[in-house]
């Protein structure tokens, strides 16, 4: 689930994804200040766009947000006063995490692809990184596998020339965060976030 919000750019719109699917096969059904988006093939819900989301609560975050307590009540509430009758309710483990890189090691069959071991909390996860800025020791958040990016990517298991490669390693022009630089690279976070935890809520906190 991705939850986004760009009062600039896209207006007082609050977009829920909740599963990616083409655009020829998404339909769109509007009841009000919502616009629920489902699959044309079997009618299951794929994301809700929440208009004038300022009138039930205020936004203070652009880009990805996580999805607290209050912002899932305030989907809800919304989703309710519109009459739709269904719910969200909010996954069990976070898609973005923070990790932390252990070790990195030159791909075999690839110049500027790196491989790294990188600390989830949990456990140790092998990803593929093409980042140039990439190093050991640093803090960097990871898109786990299941998770959605903006632009739509599921991230899935691979294999990156023949390396096997579990999620992928950010740059903030990615998770599309305000202020993302121009420059190529992977976003390294400082020492405030904590390893294992949820990026989005460490970094809009």
């Amino acid at each position: 689930m991705n939850i986004f919000y760009n009062g600039t750019g896209i207006g007082d719109v609050l977009l829920v994804s909740l599963k990616e699917i083409p655009k020829e096969e998404r339909l769109v059904e509007r009841k009000g200040d919502v616009a629920r988006l489902f699959d044309k093939r079997n009618g299951q819900t794929v994301g809700f766009n929440i208009f004038n989301i300022s009138n039930i609560k205020s936004i203070n975050g652009t880009g990805m947000l996580p999805l607290t307590d209050e912002l899932l009540e305030a989907i809800n509430k919304a989703l309710e006063h519109n009459d739709f009758e269904e719910t969200i309710e909010a996954p069990k483990e976070s898609n973005f995490v923070v990790g932390y890189v252990k070790e990195k090691s030159k791909h075999p069959d690839a110049d500027k692809l790196s491989v790294c071991q990188v600390d989830v909390g949990e456990e140790t996860l092998q990803i593929v990184c093409g980042a140039p800025n990439i190093e050991e020791g640093q803090k960097v958040p990871v898109a786990m596998v299941g998770a959605c990016m903006p632009t739509g990517m599921n991230i899935k298991a691979a294999k990156l020339r023949g390396v096997e490669s579990t999620g992928m390693i950010c740059s903030a022009k990615e998770l599309v965060l305000p202020d993302a630089p121009r420059e190529k690279g992977i976003l390294v976070l400082d020492d405030r976030f904590k390893v294992g935890e949820d990026f989005l809520e460490q970094y809009h906190g």
